[in-house]
């Protein structure tokens, strides 16, 4: 079965956005230090029920979007478009994460899928 893994809430102003996230409901928020602004989300400890996200700018998405994981990415995506979705964005690496790409469902929310690479020694 596969599960929400992540989620992201755009934002105008992420520090912002981050500190009302933090006031409201303690969640420890830090910049990443990659190469876009993004804001990693930690909402509570691993042990506890729940998922962990981020906070990105809105030329990103403007929309809540949950990311789903799967064991095949070419699999899921067939099987999303068999079922009327839509791909939004085609398949691409995320470097020491795996391969992801968002879609549309039915009711036109936004969603991405991603293959984790996390246990491949080399990057194909």
């Amino acid at each position: 079965m596969s599960r929400v893994i992540w989620f992201e809430i755009p934002a105008d102003d992420p520090e912002r956005a981050a500190k009302f996230y933090e006031d409201v409901f303690g969640w420890e928020i830090e910049k990443w230090e990659g190469p876009f602004d993004y804001w990693l989300i930690r909402t509570g400890s691993d042990e506890e029920p729940g998922i962990h996200g981020a906070i990105m700018t809105k030329d990103m998405g403007e929309v809540v979007r949950d990311t789903i994981a799967v064991d095949s990415y070419d699999e899921f995506s067939k099987k999303i478009e068999m079922q009327g979705g839509e791909m939004l964005t085609e398949k691409i690496e995320v470097p020491n994460m795996g391969y992801m790409g968002s879609f549309k469902d039915t009711e036109g929310n936004i969603f991405a899928i991603i293959e984790s690479n996390m246990t491949e020694t080399s990057t194909k």
